[in-house]
């Protein structure tokens, strides 16, 4: 399954909208100007399906994702030099990033690929497209990516 995940213009909480193959919208996102952070998930029919919040206080930022009002997971970056890490406390899976942080992989406990994700470049804001092998894993790799640019971006 293909999303592609593009940042709305001149969008300072962070507005998002994500498209399926055939170029439909398949989610839209809001975030909100405030601390902590956070950002609201909804479906091509408008109606709200997850969130992620971001904790108040951290050294690292990490964000907290929700599907409906139940956490499902955190992400946490990762201290490191040369590459971008991220820290995922969901399904056992891992993320590893370029030393650019423009792609990702995400794979399950057995290296399994799960998902990657692409930065297109030449853009005036932020795309990505996600290669989600399972569409079931769709919205929590959504999740992921979207805490993974609110972090880089500062949004």
């Amino acid at each position: 399954m293909i999303l592609t995940f593009k940042q709305k213009m001149m969008s300072l909480a962070g507005k998002y909208e994500v498209y399926d193959e055939s170029g439909a919208i398949a989610y839209k996102i809001q975030g909100r100007i405030r601390v902590p952070k956070r950002f609201d998930i909804y479906d091509s029919q408008g109606n709200k399906i997850a969130a992620l919040k971001s904790k108040f206080f951290d050294i690292l930022p990490q964000f907290r994702l929700f599907v409906g009002e139940e956490e499902v997971g955190r992400v946490k970056k990762k201290f490191t030099f040369f590459t971008q890490k991220f820290k995922v406390d969901c399904n056992n899976w891992k993320i590893d990033g370029n030393i650019l942080g423009w792609n990702y992989s995400i794979v399950d406990a057995d290296n399994a690929l799960v998902a990657s994700m692409k930065k297109e470049l030449w853009h005036m804001t932020d795309h990505y497209v996600l290669d989600i092998v399972d569409p079931k894993d769709a919205l929590l790799v959504l999740m992921i990516v979207l805490a993974i640019d609110a972090e880089r971006e500062g949004h």
